[in-house]
């Protein structure tokens, strides 16, 4: 089992001012000994952050954070099979007129094309996702 970590807690950690280190026991100390991973989309989020950072200082910090945690944990791409996976889910649940906001389908279905929990700040989006399993932190 494992965790693919939405952009959301990443952000809180480095709001916090936490190293990765630190984040990721945090991590362990609340859900256990689990492999954390980014999905690619999550990693977009956060390099988004980075370039809309408000001051001179915020950039470095962020770009800092995200590399030590790009460096420590695996990024899954959204290949093929997510995106299927992913066009699948937001058909069957607008049909049954349940929106879900597209980059937190990406996060999701990549969770569970890997069969990950996703662990968020946000859980709302996610809870939408049928047989998602989703971690508040």
């Amino acid at each position: 089992m494992g965790l693919i970590l939405d952009s959301s807690v990443a952000i809180a950690a480095e709001r916090r001012g936490d190293t990765v280190p630190a984040f990721l026991q945090q991590i362990v100390d609340t859900t256990g000994d689990q492999e954390a991973a980014l999905s690619a989309v999550g990693l977009v989020e956060l390099v988004h952050g980075i370039h809309r950072a408000d001051n001179a200082e915020r950039p470095t910090r962020r770009e800092a954070f995200v590399d030590a945690l790009i460096a420590a944990v695996a990024v899954y791409p959204l290949g093929t099979d997510i995106a299927k996976l992913a066009g699948k889910l937001d058909a069957e649940q607008q049909s049954r007129g349940v929106v879900i906001p597209f980059a937190d389908l990406l996060i999701g279905a990549t969770a569970l094309s890997v069969g990950y929990s996703v662990l968020t700040a946000n859980p709302r989006h996610f809870r939408r996702i049928p047989d998602l399993t989703v971690i508040q932190l």
